[in-house]
């Protein structure tokens, strides 16, 4: 049983940059995910132990919903004023959490992210890191690749 609960995101501004992607939640509070996000495109396995956030953007790219993933410690109260979501998955379940995103929890406190932009309407990017490192992806569709 988990320590935390899911919770719905909410809409929040975004700003895509050259070094890396503005978040500003609705509490006011800003973040930066540095770095240019390496392509992915079509499944992404995590190592195990990193912590993992999605965001799928609109099509304007200004706004987006962040979700964190299998996250046990940022409390409810935090995620709900920042407009951040959270989803707990079991170990070898597997949950949409956006049309065209699907996670799973494969096992070795992996995650497993698969992402279809064309269905999200939107870009869709995902965000690993712990303590000692941060890494950025987007998912493109197969087809816009060069």
């Amino acid at each position: 049983m988990s320590a935390r609960n899911d919770i719905a995101p909410e809409t929040i501004d975004i700003e895509l940059l050259d070094h890396g992607i503005a978040v500003e939640y609705i509490d006011g509070r800003q973040i930066l995910y540095r770095g240019v996000p390496q392509t992915v495109t079509d499944s992404l396995t995590t190592p195990p132990g990193k912590q993992t956030h999605i965001l799928v953007t609109d099509p304007t790219e200004t706004e987006g919903v962040l979700m964190y993933i299998n996250d046990l410690k940022t409390h409810d109260d935090v995620l709900e004023s920042s407009g951040v979501g959270r989803v707990v998955l079991e170990q070898g379940s597997s949950e949409t959490v956006f049309p065209g995103v699907t996670i799973s929890r494969p096992g070795g406190m992996r995650t497993t992210i698969e992402a279809d932009p064309e269905t999200a309407r939107g870009r869709v990017f995902a965000f690993v890191e712990d303590d000692w490192s941060e890494q950025s992806y987007e998912f493109i569709s197969e087809s816009a690749e060069w």
